[in-house]
């Protein structure tokens, strides 16, 4: 299961309104330092492979490749300062970069 807060849900009901998409594309890639880095997208359509996530009237979708890296990831959205920013707590996660933009998971 993915979660969102409710500030991360706000502010992506915001950008999904601007964009005129139908969801969050939410992925994991491997790249970075670490392995793999988090990857938000739009969607205008779900994949034949995703699976649905829906919070705060915000549906989340997440191809079955990416959830095996991402299951239980909740989707905080803060502000720090000037800075604002999406938030990852992965449970699946056992190291991240310095620059926090990759995660490594264990194999």
């Amino acid at each position: 299961m993915i979660t969102l807060t409710k500030s991360a849900a706000d502010r992506i009901q915001d950008q999904i309104a601007k964009n005129s998409a139908l969801a969050l594309r939410f992925a994991a890639k491997e790249s970075g330092c670490s392995g793999y880095s988090y990857v938000l997208d739009f969607a205008n359509e779900r994949g034949h492979d995703d699976q649905v996530f829906e919070q705060f009237g915000v549906k989340v979708f997440v191809d079955q490749k990416s959830l095996a890296v991402l299951k239980g990831t909740q989707i905080d959205y803060v502000s720090e300062g000037l800075n604002q920013t999406f938030k990852f707590s992965n449970p699946k996660a056992t190291d991240e970069c310095g620059c926090g933009e990759s995660f490594a998971v264990q194999a």
